[in-house]
């Protein structure tokens, strides 16, 4: 889309150490009165006309489809409706996957369900693996990190009360942060504008081996709403310049686990060249101070609301006696189907799991049991 969410994720599969190889755009349809602003479910339009500056930006590949469907099936679980938007995703993708050989998408998502279905969805089809580091992440923490980790992005598009088109467009994210935090805690306003508040462009980020200057643009106002106006900017004229010899490098937030992933002898991977010895994957979605990973397991009662974790789900897989990463992960689900079943729950009823691992190399292997776990609407991961 060009905003900073889906830039700052292609910074985490970066440091995570995927290679992002090529990008996708979709843009409204060439017979859609709406060039620009379209209503849609899935998609940012907005800023569309400047994505092909991306490609030489990032000196990578571009490919773009138009956006012939619209919203037709919005139910909670999506199944393939031909009219609908989400497969002019799937016909893209699938071209990327035929051109590129791609393996996985990185999908900038923070909140929305209702997009984070669909993607999955047309990354099954396609056996593509979903990349959203930035999934259900606290957002005052995620704006202040995009901030310091130099995503340069403007605001691009208001559509919420309190923000003004007039004072509030092209201002930058560390400009418009504090007002942001005000208005969150004044009227409950997402700040990284999971509610449809607000749009960015990325002029630069650290990826990027040359920025956007925006030379030329204009407030086009697409609904005068007396409380809460929607506007935009169109851009009229922009160019790109080099930037410094430093601008390949960034930090990124470590892992919040307290367990070193540094330790060799606690994570080996399983890789042929390191010790053959006991290969743990770990499964947990709580931070513990213990390296005996048989006492990790641990559950907490229901809330008042009805919800329940689990944590500490172990196996281990020896390759020294012919066993492997998918019969572990067979043995994870086993031990965490028994232990939801025993207090009233099925994997089904699953809404997040963590899935923590030392090594990228074993992802695979243990997504291909992963995925068989679960029906057509896979709990957040």
């Amino acid at each position: 889309s060009g905003g900073k969410d889906s830039c700052y994720n292609m910074m985490q599969c970066v440091a995570a150490g995927h290679q992002i190889v090529a990008l996708a755009n979709l843009r409204p349809a060439k017979t859609t009165e709406q060039t620009e602003e379209l209503d849609s479910y899935m998609y940012q339009t907005v800023g569309h006309h400047a994505i092909d500056l991306y490609a030489e930006a990032l000196d990578l590949p571009l490919y773009r489809g138009f956006i012939k469907g619209t919203s037709v099936n919005t139910g909670r679980v999506y199944t393939t409706c031909q009219e609908d938007e989400v497969e002019d995703l799937y016909h893209l993708l699938k071209l990327v996957k035929d051109k590129e050989g791609v393996e996985g998408v990185s999908v900038g998502a923070i909140l929305s369900d209702y997009q984070r279905v669909r993607v999955e969805d047309v990354c099954r089809r396609l056996n593509l693996q979903p990349l959203a580091y930035l999934w259900r992440q606290n957002q005052e923490i995620l704006l202040k990190e995009m901030i310091s980790s130099n995503i340069q992005a403007i605001i691009i598009k208001v559509a919420a009360f309190g923000l003004d088109p007039d004072k509030h467009l092209g201002k930058t994210l560390d400009q418009i942060e504090p007002y942001l935090l005000k208005l969150s805690e004044k009227y409950g306003v997402h700040v990284c504008g999971e509610g449809g508040e607000y749009e960015t462009f990325t002029l630069d980020c650290p990826l990027f081996k040359k920025k956007i200057v925006v030379d030329l643009d204009r407030v086009v106002v697409h609904s005068a709403d007396a409380f809460a106006p929607v506007a935009y900017l169109h851009f009229l004229k922009l160019h790109l310049e080099n930037k410094g010899e430093a601008s390949g490098t960034f930090m990124v937030n470590s892992c919040s686990c307290e367990v070193s992933c540094n330790e060799d002898d606690i994570f080996p991977s399983s890789e042929e060249d390191e010790p053959q010895e006991n290969i743990p994957v770990i499964w947990k979605s709580l931070k513990h101070k213990s390296l005996d990973f048989t006492k990790m397991f641990g559950s907490s009662g229901k809330s008042l609301s009805g919800y329940q974790w689990f944590s500490g789900i172990t196996a281990y897989f020896l390759p020294s006696k012919s066993k492997n990463a998918q019969e572990a992960a067979r043995e994870a689900f086993s031990s965490l189907r028994a232990k939801m079943s025993s207090e009233g729950w099925e994997l089904k009823d699953i809404i997040l799991v963590h899935l923590y691992m030392k090594s990228m190399k074993d992802f695979n292997v243990i997504n291909s049991i992963y995925v068989t776990e679960f029906d057509l609407c896979p709990p957040a991961r």
